[in-house]
């Protein structure tokens, strides 16, 4: 969450820059009200706790002198005093229940350097690689091709559970898990430490993470017991050192976790609600970050460098953009999104025997995001630069390195041949121990 301190000294900034999101935070006018009730509070308190631990001393010099009447009115009003302490702590604890409902809900400042813009559209593109995928045949969809080889079952998976659950077979269940091992000993290799998280998390986790109260709806809670299905493997490994000091030496600290993803998501209609693409569940190799505040915006660069290295190693074509102040995520203050060229969401037409696009629509892939210390205030996680000095908030980093079911449409797609058969991209041939999906 943001501090209140600096929300306070910087209201108008804050809200302008807020209301950039595309939404209203003129709510935040409140809080200097609050706050100041707030402190009042505190001071009254101290100011009848101090009086009654001062006339509490002369109750026993009262009685030894025999006032035992002026003893029994200083109880009284000791007895008073109590019971608007009580009152008064009550009342404290209601404002400040207020105030954190209301950072709770407020999202991270975003970043001077995004574009402004309501939606999508405003993202800024700043590197294409590749060229966008060409063929001497009409390129298919992967779930097309995928019925076609009898490898992803849709119907029965609808059977099992419901719509947007899929069954892998064969090849591509080989598919889907060389290309997480790919991805995993990339990124280990690169420096990072492999985690592999629980799958179920506490209500504190994901309100530390940023996905509750805002986001309630789109995640999957359990019953019986406070647990609540991972949207992402974000959300364990970003909560790994809530409310614990680390040494400045000791940062960064990266982590690469792969996960099962669960989403409640609706989606949007049309292509998305076909195939792979927008599971309730899929799986995803997550990159994680804790960094001294003066090195996070390095680090993000660092990190989504990681993730383009994996769709380069596989040669897929793909670009980047930074997103739009209206398109940026809750807690991000940054985000950069990596967009890999599906030839399903592109119209073809044949040119002199070579099917080529006519559109140029690229699918998200992952999102790697500076949160700066906006989930570290909400998980409590600072850190020391020595022993004397005083404890400042981490920066902490996210993103998809990548998401695991995504990359297998867009290899499927991409390394599609006019017989329906699938070429292993070069890199994944010694997990796959063959060249050829047939």
């Amino acid at each position: 969450m943001l501090d209140v301190k600096y929300v306070i000294d910087h209201l108008d900034e804050v809200i302008e820059r807020l209301n950039t999101r595309n939404d209203d935070f003129s709510y935040l006018k409140a809080l200097p009200e609050l706050e100041n009730k707030r402190k009042d509070l505190i001071l009254k308190t101290d100011t009848l706790k101090a009086e009654r631990n001062a006339q509490s001393k002369n109750i026993g010099k009262l009685k030894a002198e025999h006032k035992d009447k002026e003893a029994q009115e200083l109880l009284n009003k000791i007895s008073f005093d109590k019971e608007e302490i009580a009152r008064l702590d009550k009342e404290k604890e209601k404002v400040e229940e207020e105030i954190h409902e209301m950072m709770l809900k407020t999202p991270n400042l975003p970043d001077k350097s995004l574009p402004i813009g309501t939606d999508d559209s405003f993202n800024r593109p700043e590197k294409y690689y590749g060229k966008p995928t060409t063929f001497t045949f009409k390129p298919k969809a992967h779930w097309e091709l995928g019925d076609k080889l009898g490898l992803f079952d849709f119907d029965r998976a609808a059977k099992v559970s419901g719509t947007r659950f899929t069954f892998y077979l064969g090849a591509f269940a080989k598919l889907e898990r060389s290309l997480a091992a790919l991805m995993l000993d990339t990124h280990v290799k690169n420096g990072y430490t492999e985690v592999l998280p629980p799958y179920m998390v506490n209500t504190a986790s994901l309100t530390g993470s940023g996905q509750l109260p805002k986001f309630a709806d789109q995640a999957y809670n359990t019953t019986p017991g406070d647990f609540w299905m991972i949207p992402t493997a974000e959300v364990p490994v970003t909560n790994y050192y809530r409310d614990e000091i680390l040494q400045a030496s000791d940062l960064p600290k990266w982590f690469c976790a792969y996960s099962s993803c669960f989403r409640a998501e609706a989606g949007a209609a049309g292509r998305d609600t076909r195939g792979i693409i927008r599971q309730h569940q899929f799986q995803k190799v997550e990159l994680v970050k804790f960094c001294l505040p003066e090195t996070s915006f390095d680090e993000l660069e660092s990190l989504t460098e990681e993730a383009e290295r994996i769709l380069e190693l596989l040669k897929l074509p793909y670009r980047r953009v930074c997103l739009s102040t209206g398109d940026v995520g809750f807690s991000s203050a940054k985000t950069y999104d990596l967009e890999v060229w599906l030839p399903s969401y592109n119209d073809y037409e044949e040119k002199d025997g070579v099917y080529v696009p006519t559109t140029s629509n690229y699918k998200e892939i992952s999102s790697c995001s500076n949160d700066t210390d906006y989930q570290a205030r909400r998980m409590n996680i600072r850190f020391k630069r020595s022993k004397d000095s005083k404890t400042e908030y981490v920066h902490m980093l996210n993103g998809s390195g990548l998401a695991v079911g995504r990359t297998v449409a867009a290899v499927i797609e991409n390394y599609q041949n006019e017989d329906g058969s699938i070429t292993v991209p070069e890199v994944l041939r010694p997990y796959m121990g063959t060249d050829i999906i047939k």
